[in-house]
């Protein structure tokens, strides 16, 4: 693909995304209601996910993948995401924070070991870098990696891992040179079945219920064959893992923004006032116009970014204009969504409400919207 703006998906993002959508349709959305009742990771389907070629999308077909370009990924994180907010997070961890880490700066011999498990859904991959003083300032580790031996042995606690219920693997960022921030975190692929690590269940949450957060204990010895990439020089790899995860939860917010605004003009249509449906007043159509205006922008953004994925020139700075305009466009439009629902969406247990409740954590996890305007002055700035 060219270095352009994709104003028009191909033939085959079309039916890629048409296949994706189907499988919402028919896999997810009838499990989303329950996964957020329960709280349960939804492991099964994860692996159905798996089998429609939505782990390692963008991956090369020699390690399982579907060799397709970024675009194809971000479409159908969108479609999983009006399904289900909590499916398609996951799916995010697991590809753009670890599959797609690995494939980019992992050797043969950790990729041999990983991509296929990870592509197939027989593993599933976990992101440890949060820590309860190192969330935005993600260069604040207090995790550390000290030489032992021929390895290192990390302590510390990692917080709010996603996946990481059943994870079989993590990428774990610790300090390995003290007073350097970034320039001293190093990246390791730690097994789950190592002794040492701990699993602590987290406090519930307000929404993506069942995303299968824990926090992480490690007191664990690891060899040198587990370091992702080089020493010191992890927290490079852990900002290129969130660039491309930030543009994929942009597309899990238009999901859900698409959601919303779905439950809108429906109830719109079929709910009526003074002898009409209230779709006929001017004060819906305004909010519907906005919602559909704000998400289709947001989109446009998304799409940007996602095809500049490949290239890098402003791939910072796209990934956050990206993030900040589709989770702010999606959270209104749930806001929106349940003003025109009114009763009918504020009921626990409704569509409307699930969705309000899961949009609120796309302005806060893997980056704050506060923290994605940093990115972007700092870019304008620089290039000013």
């Amino acid at each position: 693909m060219s270095n352009a703006m994709v104003l028009e998906l191909s033939a085959d993002h079309l039916a890629f995304r048409k296949s994706i959508e189907q499988f919402a349709r028919e896999v997810v959305a009838p499990r989303a209601a329950e996964i957020d009742e329960s709280g349960q990771f939804p492991l099964d389907v994860i692996r159905a996910a798996a089998g429609r070629g939505l782990l390692g999308a963008p991956l090369a077909p020699e390690w399982g993948g579907g060799g397709r370009d970024f675009l194809h990924y971000v479409l159908a994180v969108e479609a999983v995401a009006a399904a289900s907010a909590t499916v398609a997070v996951s799916l995010v961890v697991q590809n753009s924070l670890v599959a797609d880490l690995i494939a980019h700066a992992g050797r043969s011999d950790q990729k041999e070991e990983w991509l296929r498990k990870l592509i197939s859904g027989d593993a599933i991959g976990a992101f440890a870098l949060s820590e309860p003083d190192a969330g935005t300032d993600a260069a604040n580790q207090k995790t550390s990696a000290a030489k032992s031996g021929d390895g290192y042995r990390i302590s510390g606690r990692k917080v709010w891992v996603a996946n990481a219920e059943v994870a079989s693997v993590a990428i774990v960022f610790a300090r390995t040179r003290a007073g350097q921030r970034g320039k001293g975190i190093t990246a390791f692929i730690v097994p789950m079945d190592m002794p040492g690590i701990t699993r602590i269940a987290r406090a519930d949450s307000l929404g993506v219920r069942g995303l299968g957060c824990m926090d992480l204990d490690f007191d664990v010895t690891v060899t040198q064959r587990h370091v992702l990439g080089t020493v010191d020089h992890g927290f490079r790899l852990a900002m290129w893992a969130l660039e491309g995860g930030r543009v994929a939860i942009a597309a899990q917010a238009l999901g859900i923004g698409e959601a919303a605004i779905a439950q809108a003009i429906a109830y719109a249509k079929q709910r009526e006032t003074f002898g009409q449906p209230i779709a006929n007043y001017q004060a819906i159509q305004w909010m519907l116009a906005d919602m559909a205006t704000e998400l289709e922008a947001a989109r446009l953004l998304t799409w940007k970014a996602a095809t500049g994925r490949a290239y890098q020139e402003r791939g910072a700075v796209d990934a956050a204009m990206a993030k900040v305009a589709a989770s702010e466009a999606a959270h209104k439009a749930a806001d929106r969504a349940m003003q025109i629902l009114a009763s009918a969406g504020y009921r626990r247990g409704s569509v409307a409400e699930r969705l309000f409740r899961d949009v609120r954590a796309v302005e806060i996890y893997q980056g704050t919207s506060e923290a994605q305007r940093m990115i972007i002055a700092n870019g304008i700035l620089a290039n000013g």
